[in-house]
């Protein structure tokens, strides 16, 4: 008699985790932010862009490890036209453009990435920056040091 109940429970359970991950799967669309003059002249979003003809990707992965939580690299050159993927490879982490760190420049993300927490998630960000060199930080882990910088030429 248990039998027919806990067959019956490993349905319900079945539905209703399928109903959650339909639920979960929508994600956003990709935005593009094009303000003149503000800050927000970079293109931010949750997944992959192209880049521009003749640009590229570059990747940089979010880590935790034995040795700590760290972008890798910790510094990119790039120039206007590429991609900037930020990939999570291990832990939970964001990716955060602050202002009062940006001073001197323009054109990077206005708001921090969601928190990514699976293994392969990314954010992209377009590079359509002013040369110079952009300072970015993952939230909860920038006073252990996970810290780096994009430097447009």
């Amino acid at each position: 008699m248990a039998f027919p109940v806990l067959r019956r429970y490993a349905t319900v359970m079945s539905l209703c985790t399928a109903a959650l991950l339909v639920a979960c799967g929508g994600g956003e669309k990709p935005k593009e932010a094009e303000h003149e003059g503000g800050k927000s002249a970079a293109a931010e979003t949750g997944g992959p862009l192209t880049p521009a003809p003749g640009g590229s990707v570059v990747v940089v992965q979010m880590v935790t490890a034995g040795d700590g939580n760290y972008f890798e690299p910790k510094e990119v050159h790039v120039k206007k036209g590429d991609v900037v993927r930020f990939t999570l490879k291990v832990g939970v982490h964001n990716v955060h453009f602050l202002a009062d760190s940006n001073k001197a420049v323009s054109g990077y993300p206005d708001d921090p990435s969601d928190m990514l927490q699976l293994p392969g998630q990314t954010w992209d960000v377009a590079v359509h920056m002013a040369p110079g060199s952009y300072y970015f930080q993952c939230d909860p882990h920038a006073l252990l040091g996970m810290h780096g910088h994009i430097i447009v030429e």
